[in-house]
């Protein structure tokens, strides 16, 4: 079939990367059932476990910087080894203990340790691609990822019922499997200092930390503020939409919204190779203010539905621009960043994410105690709106700063 070949020719290391999500992500029997885990089986408090389960999201974030920096410095392939064993360990040590505080602070420890892991796989997935090649591998990974995703739940469901510690065993599991996999068929895809004259201006190496090196590209800075808008919007599928369906339809607003996400989960699964083919040829921003633009529609007309076909409608249209987004982000990132400070750069954008979700949440919830769950989605239309005008103007910018670059001869590459 041709939607299958956007992902023909790619190095087998790519290849390995999507067996490699599949696994982990299959195995993602954790985190899912935290919550639950926490009161039904340890007795905790709503409240108690809600902060649990915020701190070891939370976890994440200083985990992508270390897992980033240090990838940086000593390579991918042993620091994606460290990472991913130990957070399985981790996970595996829970076993033996009923203790909530020191079950808690272990899957914190995996967590964070896993949040190194993410901008490790993209820094691999950029070393072994060029430019123009990079949309596909992040595509496969994408894809890798979500097969992963629908078919984890269903056994990590099945065991929390029956064999509740084979939750931690299994994913630690296939972490190790993950871990063995990579380490045995990818080589350490690092670049060497002597490619630097081999690679695109925009990816020759910088001298500097992380951040005096960011404030030197205005354009991914803007790019990441501009990204929270989307990840405002985004976040409203497992935040006000659920709300929103229990308003609509009351006792059936929670089976509504099952089969909201399932269909999201079905439409990633079927759509994302026939998207990454269709627009292969656009540029990252191009594709990311389109999915604004989907956002933007998907979103906004929640607001005046009120049956579930529609809802199913809506959902395939936000959920095309977040494989638009999804394919384009890391793309974006990985073509304008310095090759000695990817890892890096690929967990600061985890703090775009975290901020657009936390402020999707804290202040929607405000909003919408304020103006009602219906109100919400006029709001995120118009964000969504304006953050796709935003990436249509940063796109225009950055293609005239190029063209002024080439006539007046400064820069090098465009």
């Amino acid at each position: 079939m041709k939607i299958f070949n956007a992902y023909k020719g790619l190095p087998k290391s790519v290849y390995i990367i999507f067996f490699a999500q599949i696994i982990n992500r299959f195995g993602d029997f954790v985190m899912p059932f935290l919550t639950l885990f926490l009161v039904k089986k340890l007795g905790l408090s709503y409240q108690s476990a809600g902060l649990a389960a915020m701190a070891a999201a939370l976890s994440s974030i200083p985990g992508s910087f270390a897992g980033g920096k240090i990838a940086d410095h000593f390579g991918r392939k042993r620091t994606y080894a460290m990472f991913q064993a130990s957070a399985g360990i981790a996970l595996l040590l829970c076993v033996f203990f009923n203790n909530p505080v020191i079950i808690i602070t272990l899957v914190c420890i995996s967590t964070f340790l896993n949040g190194g892991v993410r901008p490790i796989i993209s820094a691999i997935i950029t070393d072994v691609l060029p430019a123009e090649k990079r949309k596909q591998g992040f595509s496969l990974s994408y894809l890798g990822i979500n097969i992963g995703v629908a078919l984890g739940p269903l056994v990590s469901g099945f065991l929390f019922n029956r064999y509740l510690p084979l939750i931690f065993i299994g994913d630690a599991i296939t972490s190790f499997v993950a871990v063995a996999l990579v380490m045995s068929n990818i080589e350490e895809t690092m670049p060497k200092h002597e490619d630097n004259q081999n690679v695109r201006q925009e990816e020759k190496r910088e001298e500097g930390n992380v951040f005096t090196v960011l404030m030197k590209r205005p354009k991914i800075l803007a790019f990441l503020l501009i990204n929270v808008l989307f990840s405002i919007a985004y976040n409203q599928h497992t935040f006000s939409l659920p709300m929103m369906l229990d308003n609509v339809f009351g006792n059936d607003g929670a089976r509504n919204y099952g089969v909201v996400m399932s269909f999201n989960a079905i439409t990633v699964l079927g759509m994302t190779m026939l998207v990454t083919q269709a627009t292969r040829k656009w540029k990252p921003l191009s594709a990311i203010a389109a999915a604004g633009l989907l956002y933007a529609v998907g979103f906004g007309m929640i607001a005046f539905i009120n049956i579930m076909p529609l809802y199913i409608l809506s959902t395939f249209i936000w959920t095309v621009g977040e494989i638009l987004v999804v394919t384009n982000f890391g793309v974006y990132i990985a073509n304008n960043t310095p090759q000695n400070f990817r890892a890096r750069f690929n967990a600061v954008t985890s703090l775009s994410w975290a901020l657009g979700s936390a402020l999707g949440t804290s202040l929607m919830g405000l909003y919408m105690d304020i103006m009602g769950v219906r109100a919400v989605w006029p709001l995120v239309f118009c964000l969504a709106l304006a953050g796709a005008a935003a990436m249509q103007v940063l796109k225009v910018k950055t293609e005239l700063h190029v063209r002024e670059e080439i006539t007046y001869g400064v820069g090098g590459n465009p």
